[in-house]
């Protein structure tokens, strides 16, 4: 048996959810491509996949396999590609982990642009709010808002996100607009709890240089940036987000910022790769592309 050509089978098999398709597809015979298959689970001693007569489905072990295999065959795909002495479009697919707000505020609405230039490369977004192993979820990038406590990782920083505060007009009319920080203590604050370290993001203003912390009354607390900012807007109570995220909230009328007489801390935006790996050219792209939409976005130019 080929491993090789068997990890190739196999992930074509789970993409296209049928051996007929694959058999097809790559001009084999259905028992060719079944007994390959079935090979493949005898080497490595496990399940792969669940067999039916209408339906083929990965097993648990074969969606970890399935993802380690997409990996490999990437890995000797950049390889073969890097030695190449024609120059090509890079093409193939790019995981890409981040969350879901940053993702719907800034990646969705630009990615327009990528594929421009990129039609080859597939962009796939896992939106999670969590700690990510690039290793072993064959994540080729991570973008992330805040430090990063990984040393075995390689972050590069994309710029510095703006963070303000926000209420809705609604809030401000039943009560009222703070003009000081000492007048926060007066409202209700919605809370975000990161759904990574599950601690509460706190208030944090810089006055005079030094950080200065505000606690205030919460009625809400939620682990999702979407859900943090539309409470925002319903009214429920002051929020402090990243300025990008909710650009078109203020324009729109939905968000009003406050105490623009006070500067808080920016966060920085990074996208984090692990060490070990060369970029490969289509990762390379993504990464050069974002880097150019971080620049251009003035939200997240704060130093």
């Amino acid at each position: 048996m080929d491993r090789f050509e068997a990890m190739q089978i196999f992930v074509k098999v789970v993409d296209a959810n049928s051996f007929t398709k694959v058999s097809e597809m790559l001009d084999l015979s259905p028992a060719k491509v079944s007994r390959t298959v079935q090979l493949l689970e005898e080497h490595v001693g496990a399940r792969l996949l669940n067999r039916s007569t209408r339906s083929v489905g990965v097993t648990e072990d074969g969606a970890v396999f399935y993802d380690r295999c997409v990996k490999i065959l990437a890995d000797v795909a950049d390889a073969e590609s890097s030695l190449s002495t024609h120059k090509q479009k890079p093409s193939g697919t790019v995981r890409v982990d981040t969350s879901g707000t940053l993702a719907r505020a800034l990646l969705i609405p630009a990615l327009g642009s990528f594929y421009e230039q990129y039609p080859d490369i597939e962009v796939r977004l896992g939106l999670a709010d969590r700690n990510i192993d690039l290793f072993q979820d064959g994540v080729d990038c991570v973008i992330r808002m805040g430090s990063i406590e990984d040393s075995s990782l390689v972050a590069r920083a994309m710029g510095r996100a703006r963070i303000v505060t926000c209420a809705s007009p609604g809030y401000i009319e039943r009560f009222g607009e703070p003009a000081t920080l000492e007048q926060l203590s007066e409202h209700t604050a919605v809370n975000y709890v990161s759904a990574r370290t599950r601690k509460n993001f706190p208030f944090d203003y810089l006055v005079n240089g030094e950080l200065t912390r505000i606690e205030m009354k919460c009625a809400l607390a939620v682990n999702d940036g979407s859900t943090y900012i539309g409470a925002g807007c319903k009214g429920y109570g002051i929020i402090q987000p990243s300025r990008y995220m909710v650009a078109d909230h203020i324009a729109n009328g939905e968000l009003k910022e406050i105490l623009t007489n006070y500067q808080c801390p920016s966060t920085p935006v990074s996208i984090v790769l692990p060490h070990r790996r060369n970029l490969s050219p289509r990762v390379k792209a993504f990464i050069d592309w974002f880097t150019e939409l971080a620049r251009s976005n003035p939200d997240l130019q704060a130093s």
